[in-house]
């Protein structure tokens, strides 16, 4: 007697890696005998792979809850999986509170899956036969005081080298046009295993060759860590493909080496995305992002003057706590001045964990944030919105 195979579901929030994550939970589900549903209805497994970047995106899986009840008690073998950051804050919560929070606010959850315990084993179910998705990196060691990445992914770990280049390698036989390399902060990429076989301040990459570690320094003062992207974007792109991009990346440790990467191989993409976040100082400063609008603006004229057809896109927090007008004026300020060709803004909200949650009271009116978000919108995306 023949059986139908089980058909899973994936439903996917928030970002670029959150949808790299899903293509490669399909091949593991696929590699037990799982098939793809053509919807969720008909799912036996539904894994909702979750997003906990901004309030909004948080709301949305408890909001779908409510429609996957009756699935439950339609289908016997019916199994709701969450993954994500949701789960992410869970498991690294060491105080059990998160947990037991989650069980009750999700009680139709059959189980919780950390994204970590999805490996790289299994080539990824990619979606298009064009473009692919590169994970180089996991986590994130900066700790933006507004950012709950930190403690949903954890610290920034790095690929191996030589699996990344694999991977890509094997993308290339299949005739894929297109890459994108992937990370919290692409930009320190390599920075923890260069820490570890660091040596006469020179690291020999899997090629046997022998590289100068890439190290910014910014006005502010502060001194980054060393980073092997510019030698790994370079090594990609040199492989043939029609286009190579990458998100995402830090105003912080945009080095000089990785402008002339980008610069002398013409197949890098020339779309850049550098989040600014605030155009104020002192907004910056309470955010933990260490540059100053004016050191941001100089980076810009520099990749501009070596990358002419460049294409800058940034995000943008609205109502951070304790902005004033006078302080959001000096991001609108920036915005007149730099001409980002698109802008991802935000109305800030609280995230658990975060220093800006534990330390600043979220003070700034929604009436206001709405204000505000509409202001820049129009400036930078050029939307006719009546003010």
């Amino acid at each position: 007697m023949r059986y139908a195979p089980f058909k899973y579901y994936i439903i996917t929030f928030g970002c670029q890696q959150n949808k790299a994550d899903s293509e490669r939970i399909a091949a593991s589900y696929e590699a037990r005998g799982f098939k793809k549903s053509p919807s969720i209805n008909a799912a036996d497994t539904v894994i909702i792979n979750t997003c906990m970047v901004r309030q909004k995106a948080e709301d949305k899986v408890y909001g779908l809850m409510k429609s996957l009840g009756p699935l439950k008690n339609q289908n016997p073998n019916f199994k709701l999986v969450l993954t994500g950051c949701l789960v992410g804050l869970t498991v690294k919560d060491k105080t059990g509170k998160i947990s037991r929070l989650m069980k009750q606010r999700l009680p139709l959850v059959d189980e919780f899956l950390p994204i970590e315990e999805v490996g790289f084993d299994i080539p990824a179910k990619r979606e298009s036969k064009i473009h692919a998705w590169v994970v180089i990196s996991n986590g994130c060691n900066n700790f933006c005081s507004y950012c709950i990445v930190p403690f949903t992914r954890g610290r920034e770990v790095s690929r191996p080298w030589q699996d990344i280049i694999a991977e890509v390698d094997h993308l290339k036989q299949k005739d894929y046009q297109e890459i994108t390399l992937l990370g919290q902060n692409v930009n320190s990429y390599g920075a923890d295993f260069v820490k570890e076989h660091f040596k006469d301040g020179k690291y020999t990459l899997p090629d046997n060759r022998t590289v100068l570690p890439v190290m910014v320094r910014l006005s502010m003062g502060r001194k980054r860590i060393p980073t092997l992207f510019p030698y790994l974007l370079e090594e990609v792109a040199k492989k043939g493909f029609g286009k190579v991009s990458f998100l995402s990346a830090n105003p912080w440790d945009f080095s000089d080496e990785l402008i002339e990467v980008i610069a002398r191989n013409p197949n890098t993409d020339r779309y850049i995305h550098l989040p600014i976040q605030s155009g104020d100082e002192q907004i910056l400063r309470k955010m933990n992002r260490w540059y100053s609008g004016q050191d941001y603006k100089k980076l810009i004229n520099k990749i501009r003057k070596k990358v002419p057809a460049v294409e800058i896109g940034t995000d943008i927090i609205v109502g951070f706590p304790g902005e004033t007008k006078k302080q959001f004026e000096n991001t609108v300020k920036l915005a007149k001045e730099i001409g980002w060709s698109v802008a991802y803004i935000a109305m800030y909200s609280p995230r658990p964990s975060t220093a800006s949650a534990k330390n600043f009271p979220d003070d700034v009116p929604p009436a206001e944030k709405h204000r505000r978000f509409h202001i820049l919108d129009k400036i930078i995306n050029k939307q006719k919105v009546s003010l």
